[in-house]
């Protein structure tokens, strides 16, 4: 088996995301032919067609970052009922000017926590339309909404163990939708 890169996108720049923290508990759960490597979105300008045919190196690097990864796991959380404004402007930027989209063909996943005891259903119901738009085939099953409570991260930021096989679960299947189609 050859090693698989994924590109994690995490849909919020706080510093102390729980977002960044479920991205981390992820990839300690990845098989090890599996790495996760974060995708930078916090530079990229904010998206203007008019830009299109001079796109900026933060941008240009995003798209490079994105063609290299084997598959992509959107961490959203919810804001306002859906995902955020800063996750739709990367997205935006990758995939255009028109008929040039870094994402086309990228095997996804979504994943979320929040503190709203829904989770992240809702922003993740908005982000998978948007994903089929773009041409990424993405998981449906098992869907992952989870409700940051006390205990959900240990003192070293794992998913603690109430909540370990749950997300294991979710890793085996996304792990096993990657080999599926990338042919192994």
């Amino acid at each position: 088996m050859s090693q698989k890169k994924i590109g994690v996108v995490i849909g919020s720049l706080r510093k102390d995301s729980l977002n960044r923290k479920l991205a981390l508990a992820v990839a300690h759960l990845a098989p090890e032919d599996f790495t996760f490597e974060h995708l930078r979105i916090d530079d990229l300008p904010l998206y203007n067609q008019d830009d299109d045919a001079h796109q900026a190196p933060a941008v240009l690097r995003l798209k490079t970052d994105i063609a290299s990864c084997d598959g992509i796991v959107f961490v959203t959380p919810e804001y306002n009922r859906s995902f955020p404004g800063v996750l739709k402007n990367a997205i935006d930027c990758a995939s255009r000017p028109y008929g040039q989209s870094a994402w086309a063909g990228k095997p996804a996943g979504v994943i979320g926590v929040s503190i709203g005891q829904i989770g992240t259903a809702i922003a993740q119901q908005h982000l998978r339309p948007v994903l089929a738009y773009l041409d990424m085939p993405t998981l449906g099953q098992p869907e992952i909404f989870l409700h940051n409570k006390e205990g959900l991260f240990d003192d070293k930021g794992h998913i603690a163990e109430g909540s370990k096989a749950f997300l294991q679960g979710w890793v085996d299947k996304y792990t096993a939708w990657i080999r599926i189609h990338t042919g192994e």
